[in-house]
């Protein structure tokens, strides 16, 4: 499969080629490679989580070089390739920890504190998930097996460790999460080289992620946990591991794991994302980057960048798993807003965190997100398209072009003209290699009521159900043309954000005082948030009365300007100037220090 997304996804993918993959990384000397140095290695004791950029590069870069055929950058990720290969020690190891700090060595059990940390923290095998991560997707750029040969020795060299007696809850923070991850690496080898010792590892660290006091995942989600309450909730980490379990359950077909899965989707999916799409955290608690308590709202959320990339691959899993439209919904959701949103054009500054209501600021030179970023904009091609068994799924929307491998097509050559995410009218040029019979499944959003699906001009009869995918099975033909309708209007969002405060009577009896019922109402247009910048230059927050008139009459969408990418949206209220609002990861400027407001206050219910 070849993809190839124009547009607002295809300038963010040339940026990041461009920017952050071709000048953070360049070769063995480049200082996030030098932290696996002997000489750096032998003497750094300082639990440090820095060597994770390597592997995230390798991941994304080797996707890059893949679908550009960047020369420099294939040579660059050759040469940090072979460089990592040749510092990887006999028994496999191939981090950046002297040896007395390694994953293999007991840690010692740290005193009791809110995130499970050991007493000496680390993220040795957190490095090690990325570094094999990295290595398998290099083999794949490269077609050369010397890398999953080396990220099979990692693996080989975990599994020892495990067996030997560690517990790998034991090696990582936030009750272990931070080391379970090493689900997803060793089922991504799995899957790479069919060897059953690595489906193996995976289910020895679910095993004892699930006997962890604390962690309990399985056991906590078929309890029904909210996901704030599993471990810490810490998003990245958690999201992460459900990657992991997703992967197993496919590895496995179990049920058990399926169901979990999916609950777990749809416990985040109501509660933890913002309306961009981002999983949100940081109010009323101890780290902005744990999911709060369900059913809280506030404007002020934080979304870290790496656990949007970490979503993203959850849905993934899930668009796998089941081919349901949801999953695909979610990704684009959240790659249009969220993730543009943290994103600069420059392709090598990206927001640490981003904020519905908040100030953009982009972060510095080490910080995880940057990498986190730039990996999460490379898995979205991949995901554009889909051939499963002979049903071919269109999954993601915008201009742009896929090669198709197709059991009865031949090469299929798919290309989409649109204006999307901006406008709702997509076509879609079919070309099989010779004529033939198959499924194509145009999926259409939650959002899209009325939808209209014509074939070469012609209305076709088939269900139109938003939130699935619709069925096309024919003959197809060189030159057929299938065109989509999605209608595209304002649609208001409202959230409340309320506090309740408890205290006993005299008779001892429970009395509840609600203190705070805030309402906020918010903006979309298709799969696009819309927000506007600070209200008359200087206030970070306003409240507005909408008006009683029907909502078109003040709620209307702008013409586009010849310099603009999309429309504005006007919000007329009548007793003060128009609020202009814009899609949320323009709004402001794509600069540093600009500013967007995604919701807005309503006065007080009478």
């Amino acid at each position: 499969m070849k993809v190839t997304l124009e547009g607002l996804l295809g300038e963010a993918l040339d940026a990041n080629r461009r920017g952050r993959l071709s000048h953070f990384i360049t070769g063995a000397d480049s200082p996030a490679i030098a932290l696996f140095s002997p000489a750096h290695r032998a003497q750094n004791a300082e639990g440090d989580w820095y060597g994770e950029h390597a592997g995230k590069w390798l991941c994304a870069a080797a996707r890059a070089y893949a679908r550009s055929g960047d020369a420099t950058l294939g040579e660059h990720l050759r040469e940090v390739a072979d460089y990592l290969l040749s510092v990887q020690e006999d028994d496999g190891y191939l981090g950046t920890y002297a040896p007395e700090r390694r994953f293999m060595q007991p840690q010692p059990p740290g005193p009791p504190s809110w995130d499970g940390a050991p007493a000496l923290r680390t993220w040795d095998i957190w490095v090690h998930a990325y570094l094999i991560l990295g290595l398998v997707e290099t083999a794949r750029a490269l077609d050369d097996p010397r890398y999953t040969q080396a990220a099979g020795r990692i693996a080989d060299l975990c599994a020892r460790t495990l067996q030997d007696g560690i517990d790998i809850t034991t090696l990582g923070n936030h009750h272990g999460m931070s080391a379970t991850v090493l689900m997803d690496a060793a089922l991504e080898l799995y899957e790479a080289a069919g060897e059953p010792r690595f489906l193996a590892l995976a289910q020895h660290v679910f095993a004892q992620a699930n006997a962890h006091p604390a962690l309990r995942l399985l056991p906590a989600i078929e309890a029904g946990a909210d996901a704030s309450e599993i471990a810490t909730g810490k998003a990245y980490q958690l999201l992460w591991n459900l990657v992991g379990v997703a992967k197993l359950c496919r590895a496995t077909g179990d049920a058990t794991l399926r169901r979990a899965v999916e609950t777990m989707w749809d416990n985040i999916r109501e509660y933890h994302l913002t309306l961009g799409g981002g999983p949100w955290g940081g109010v009323a608690h101890r780290s902005r980057e744990v999911f709060n308590a369900r059913g809280t709202f506030s404007p002020l959320a934080y979304v870290e960048t790496c656990s949007l990339l970490a979503w993203i691959q959850f849905n993934r899993e899930l668009l796998r798993l089941t081919g349901d439209a949801r999953y695909a919904e979610e990704i684009e959701r959240t790659a249009y807003n969220d993730l543009l949103g943290a994103h600069a054009p420059d392709g090598e500054d990206w927001c640490y965190y981003s904020f519905p209501n908040g100030r953009r600021v982009h972060t510095t030179y080490w910080r995880c997100c940057k990498s986190s970023g730039a990996m999460a904009l490379e898995e979205l091609p991949a995901l554009a398209y889909a051939v499963d068994g002979d049903v071919v799924r269109v999954q993601l929307y915008g201009p742009g072009e896929a090669r198709l491998a197709h059991p009865a097509a031949g090469t299929l050559l798919l290309r989409q003209q649109t204006g999307y995410p901006f406008e709702g009218d997509i076509t879609l040029d079919v070309q099989p290699a010779h004529a033939s019979t198959f499924e194509l499944r145009m999926r259409i959003p939650s959002w899209a009521e009325g939808a209209t699906l014509a074939i070469n001009g012609e209305a076709v009869d088939v269900p139109l159900v938003p939130g699935t995918f619709a069925s096309l099975n024919r003959r197809w033909h060189g030159g057929d043309q299938v065109s989509l309708r999605l209608p595209l209007r304002p649609v208001l969002h409202r959230q409340v954000l309320r506090n309740v405060q408890e205290s006993r009577a005299p008779d001892g009896s429970a009395v509840h005082q609600q203190v705070l019922d805030l309402h906020y109402v918010g903006l979309t247009r298709g799969p696009m948030v819309y927000a506007t910048e600070l209200i008359d230059g200087f206030k970070t927050e306003d409240t507005i009365r909408l008006p009683d008139a029907p909502q078109d009459d003040w709620l209307q969408v702008l013409p586009v300007a010849d310099d603009e990418e999309g429309p504005g949206i006007a919000l007329e209220l009548g007793y003060r100037p128009p609020l202009l609002f814009w899609p949320y990861y323009r709004t402001g400027g794509r600069v540093d220090g600009a500013w967007r407001l995604t919701w807005l206050s309503l006065p007080p219910a009478s």
